[in-house]
């Protein structure tokens, strides 16, 4: 009778979320070992409570129950889910790029560094593009090919003719490709920027996170849809939080023209992580003016050469040497 009545108590004495995993309960050697969730609403318990979706702090037995409780769970919810957006708006997102499939060393992030080839759809870093190849003698031969299918290398319009025939085996690359040409009215594509917005869409649904940029962008300036920064900020953000650092850079400006300079130095440190020198620059200037610590200057400091060492080779610089095309970094 004891353990009955110490559940019952805490059942009527609760209106808040209340979760006891594996409680034991002990009286004379009797142990009870349960899962109690209640309403925050109405006290009632249950395991086939819900969560609220906003802040999974509390749970409710129905949606009326939810609705009730709004009033006095609003403010807090809303506090809770701000902390949960960015908890991982913040967390260092993985990488979207895959090493070269040829020297296996990471791909740098400036695209310069690499080159998507249509005949296979592989992404080549430029040093392994521009390798030299040689015969069984020894000799330095036409290197005219690709370097991991050795496809010979397109000319005139058959590069546009390889990203077609990629764009119909849905090779998100190609895609969002065409709908950059769409944008600008490029390599004879119509400027249309609904049409861009379609391979966009298109493109993401197959996997390629860089184009929400596209979408954040087309928001962000009205261009196929109606101007909502609402709506491009979401975009933007989930970009970054899959591994666009291109998109970290965009949110990092953002945040520092709002005057949010603390959110603004974590956006850019996470750029700095994945390789955008750029965002490197922004942080400088930001401990220039007094607005970051020198400890937070030196990590940035510290984490582009991390990125630098994993990047670095004798043939990429040779690569770059020869071209400003093929800088990498």
């Amino acid at each position: 009778m004891a353990v009955v009545g110490i559940i019952l108590y805490i059942i009527t004495m609760s209106k808040l979320d209340v979760s006891i995993n594996k409680m034991n309960i002990s009286d004379d050697n009797i142990t009870v070992e349960t899962t109690l969730s209640v309403c925050a609403n109405c006290g009632k318990g249950g395991s086939d409570l819900k969560n609220c979706t906003a802040c999974k702090m509390v749970k409710y037995c129905n949606r009326e129950c939810q609705i009730a409780h709004r009033p006095q769970h609003k403010k807090e919810c809303r506090k809770r889910a701000a902390e949960i957006h960015d908890i991982e708006l913040f967390k260092q997102p993985p990488s979207l790029h895959d090493d070269c499939p040829i020297c296996f060393l990471r791909l740098p992030f400036l695209y310069t560094g690499r080159r998507y080839m249509t005949c296979c759809g592989k992404e080549i870093c430029s040093g392994c593009i521009r390798a030299p190849l040689y015969d069984h003698k020894g000799n330095e031969i036409d290197n005219q090919k690709c370097a991991f299918c050795r496809a010979p290398h397109p000319t005139g319009d058959e590069f546009l003719e390889r990203e077609e025939k990629r764009k119909d085996l849905d090779d998100p690359i190609a895609i969002y490709n065409q709908g950059m040409y769409y944008k600008d009215g490029a390599n004879g594509y119509p400027q249309d920027y609904t049409k861009a917005l379609e391979f966009y869409h298109r493109a993401v649904e197959l996997g390629y996170i860089e184009a929400y940029n596209g979408i954040g962008h087309a928001y962000d300036n009205g261009r196929g849809v109606e101007f909502d920064q609402k709506k491009a900020m979401h975009y933007y953000e989930l970009a970054a939080m899959k591994g666009s650092i291109k998109s970290r850079g965009t949110l990092g400006i953002k945040e520092e023209l709002a005057g949010n300079v603390d959110r603004a130095i974590k956006h850019y440190m996470i750029a700095v992580r994945g390789g955008e020198g750029q965002t490197l620059e922004y942080i400088k200037e930001i401990y220039m003016r007094g607005q970051a610590t020198k400890e937070e200057y030196t990590k940035a400091l510290q984490a582009y050469q991390e990125y630098l060492g994993e990047i670095k080779s004798v043939q990429r610089d040779k690569a770059a040497a020869a071209r400003e095309g093929y800088r990498y970094y």
